[in-house]
């Protein structure tokens, strides 16, 4: 049992349990390095385009290999030029590649450009999955005559 001493101050064991309990807790965690099928995102960066190809899923790899159209080609190039802190487009298709990562992009996605900023975790993905084109509704309640019961209820 713990005796407490004038001002509140704890026994010698108590101090040692203390610092026990201190000493095995986890004090910080460390932040997992981001991997792509393996590779770190140095390593993915450096790849060429043939090297990176077979680790791209299959539907990405088709449309690289088959070649961008020119408008997706000006896209990549610009983006890869970096010459806006934001650049807005509305190639929905272009899947993400390990060079475009920590570029802002604004993407259309019919109504409005939404803004975003290219993370390693979004390689292999295409842009139009990050603005989504449809937005979730949500009723209120029903209005003044909208139901049997509210057609008595008293206008304020």
């Amino acid at each position: 049992m713990a005796r407490r001493t004038s001002k509140g101050a704890t026994s010698a064991k108590a101090a040692r349990r203390k610092a026990r309990k201190r000493k095995g807790a986890i004090s910080a965690r460390r932040k997992r390095e981001f991997t792509y099928r393996g590779l770190t995102l140095d390593e993915l960066q450096k790849l060429s385009m043939e090297e990176l190809l077979p680790l791209l899923p299959a539907r990405a790899r088709r449309s690289y290999s088959r070649g961008l159209n020119a408008q997706e080609q000006v896209f990549v190039d610009r983006l890869l030029r970096g010459d806006k802190p934001v650049l807005r487009t509305h190639r929905r298709e272009i899947v993400i590649l390990p060079k475009f990562v920590g570029r802002k992009v604004g993407i259309y996605n019919g109504k409005e450009y939404r803004e975003v900023e290219i993370k390693p975790e979004m390689i292999g993905h295409y842009l139009g999955e990050f603005s989504l084109t449809r937005s979730s509704v949500t009723h209120s309640g029903p209005g003044v005559g909208a139901t049997r019961s509210s057609k008595f209820m008293p206008l304020k």
